[in-house]
């Protein structure tokens, strides 16, 4: 059986090739989406965590997740909140979404630097000139600019002062007072940072802050980390969802008509086996274990595209878009190939099996 399929698979190389790579294309799609979520989440959760901080307070109507905070908070709260006691520091950010999925943080460097670190400068300077921002790695590559060149964000035209290595809460930073003239949101902040003298009180700080600010949403940053999922960006779950059901669609479309059109080439080849005794059960499994070793063919170069996707993600947009390649997917993703392979090529199998074989071995 498995010598009479692997022929019949190398007697139309063309055909077999193109069926792989039809299947492998929706493989593709699908753990590129998956990588694109997850590297997203991974990128959002590291730069959380690259902050420094242990608790971060946000306004009432905000959430939980990767979501972009409005600035609607005033920002006498920072100096309220430095007082509770067993904080030691406190920072408020400012937020303006630049382009896609990335915002812009209007940070008090001082504080800033203070609560994560200094930025460590692959090139440039710190901000002198109003109009300097400070790009990450990835925005800088993305972008193509070194400091000294102009970009427009914002409608506004800046000057890249620095570049900075990446993981310390966003990919772009302004000073916080012109984040805020420029947004029309003058004292006001998104989200305020506190750092403490011992995580160990974080609770404790955290029920205090609740009693002076009952409505405001405040979390822990290892609790906020830990509810950064893919069930927690707007949509994103019933997408892959959606794309999961099209490459099963997609999948099963080319399966049945491969095997279909291998039917119809293989007519009087069908008749020969059944003369020879070949049951109907012995063609209908030749036909799909064809279609699930065509299957299987279009998982394994599925696989390898979503490697070639993340490398061109990487080079074309590694600051918007960071892609994970996760290899948790891939038996589920070669489960839908072969599966919806194996569904497609069911109905052409139970046409072949019920062939006449005289009638097939006169077929022209």
């Amino acid at each position: 059986m498995i010598k009479l399929v692997v022929a019949n698979i190398g007697q139309r190389k063309v055909r077999t090739a193109l069926t792989i790579l039809l299947i492998a294309v929706p493989v593709a799609l699908m753990l590129t989406l998956v990588g694109l979520s997850r590297g997203y989440i991974q990128d959002s959760s590291s730069r959380m965590r690259g902050m420094g901080a242990d608790i971060l307070v946000r306004s009432p109507d905000s959430h939980a997740g990767v979501s972009l905070s409005v600035s609607n908070m005033p920002d006498k709260l920072v100096a309220r909140l430095a007082k509770v006691p067993h904080v030691i520091l406190a920072t408020g950010v400012a937020s303006h979404l630049a382009s896609g999925w990335t915002a812009v943080s209007g940070i008090n460097v001082r504080e800033f630097e203070q609560m994560s670190g200094p930025f460590v400068f692959v090139e440039g300077h710190t901000f002198e000139k109003p109009d300097d921002i400070l790009l990450d790695t990835y925005y800088a590559q993305q972008a193509h600019v070194h400091p000294g060149a102009r970009l427009n964000l914002l409608n506004h035209d800046w000057e890249v002062a620095g570049i900075v290595e990446p993981g310390k809460l966003a990919h772009l930073f302004l000073p916080v007072h012109v984040l805020q003239e420029l947004d029309g949101s003058e004292g006001k902040v998104a989200q305020i940072y506190l750092k403490l003298d011992n995580p160990e009180n974080t609770n404790a700080v955290i029920d205090s802050i609740k009693a002076l600010l009952p409505d405001y949403k405040i979390w822990s940053m290892e609790e906020l980390v830990s509810l950064i999922s893919v069930n927690n960006v707007p949509f994103l779950k019933a997408f892959l969802t959606v794309i999961v059901g099209v490459a099963v669609l997609v999948g099963a479309a080319v399966a049945s008509l491969s095997m279909y059109m291998a039917i119809q080439q293989r007519t009087r080849d069908i008749g020969i086996l059944k003369s020879l005794g070949a049951s109907k059960l012995m063609i209908l499994r030749s036909i799909l274990m064809e279609a699930l070793l065509l299957g299987l063919g279009g998982s394994i170069i599925g696989v390898g595209l979503s490697f070639v996707s993340r490398w061109l993600v990487t080079e074309i947009v590694p600051a918007s878009l960071p892609q994970a390649i996760v290899p948790s997917w891939w038996p589920i993703a070669a489960a839908v190939a072969m599966g919806s392979a194996v569904l497609g090529a069911l109905y052409p199998a139970t046409l072949a099996a019920r062939q006449d074989p005289i009638d097939a071995i006169a077929y022209e």
